[in-house]
């Protein structure tokens, strides 16, 4: 890829999330502080819930709810909006070449940088829990790496299957909502039953959202066990996400 193709292609990116984000906070006063207040308000309601109803036995329990909320949360919008990237962006796709692959790829950036607002949320709860801050706080940037090529490579399969099948939009809806209760959020991992302990463990989000609790919640930095199986989870997804949308893309137009 020349400079030239590089710089257009990238100049297109930005202006695909400059859209997403007139789009989202449009008529809205508080704009993007939405983002910060949204995880905020969920952690005051599930803290409630869950740490006075349930009584889990789970120290500083904001600060453990918010950070499994916060990554979830990131590949839930990620993916959801990259499903619908190329059916979205329909008329613009039969109008003009573009790489077609950009759309899923805009949607999952226009949502890391929401997620970069709600880092704000997870660091006043540090502050008002008066909880540690580490030197493992500058591995935030790794794991929201680590999430952002997962849910890339989630995205480009979504995308891909919703051209075909547009009823994936509604399943997926469900596919999320179980993915949530399968992930340890707001519950300790040291409740689930023997039983489903395998089920709990192929589950992705798992591994992402330990790591994310082992740097802020913990204080500590991730073994490089844990970072190899971040690592490898997200390279697998997108290789095989990039082969099924690249095998499919040249006849996107003939579909949307």
């Amino acid at each position: 890829m020349n400079k030239k193709v590089f710089f257009k292609e990238f100049n297109l990116v930005n202006e695909l999330i400059k859209r997403d984000l007139k789009k989202k906070y449009r008529g809205s006063i508080l704009g993007v502080l939405w983002t910060v207040l949204n995880p905020l308000l969920m952690m005051v309601v599930l803290t409630i819930v869950f740490s006075n109803i349930f009584r889990f036995d789970i120290v500083n329990f904001p600060l453990y709810l918010i950070t499994g909320q916060v990554i979830f949360t990131f590949f839930s919008e990620a993916t959801n909006m990259a499903m619908i990237s190329i059916i979205g962006n329909a008329s613009l796709i039969k109008k003009i070449y573009i790489r077609k692959s950009l759309f899923p790829l805009s949607s999952v950036t226009f949502s890391l940088v929401n997620s970069l607002f709600s880092i704000i949320a997870i660091l006043l709860i540090v502050l008002v829990t008066k909880s540690k801050i580490s030197f493992s706080f500058f591995l935030i940037p790794v794991i929201l790496g680590y999430v952002y090529i997962f849910a890339y490579g989630i995205g480009l399969i979504l995308a891909t299957l919703v051209v075909y099948f547009r009823d994936i939009i509604h399943l997926y809806g469900v596919f999320l909502m179980i993915t949530m209760y399968l992930t340890p959020i707001f519950y300790p991992e040291n409740i689930i039953p023997d039983q489903y302990k395998m089920l709990v463990l192929i589950n992705p989000m798992i591994y992402f959202v330990r790591y994310f609790r082992k740097i802020i919640y913990d204080g500590t930095f991730p073994d490089m066990n844990l970072n190899l199986i971040c690592l490898s989870i997200s390279i697998g997804t997108v290789i095989i996400g990039n082969f099924v949308f690249k095998k499919f893309e040249n006849i996107f137009v003939l579909k949307i």
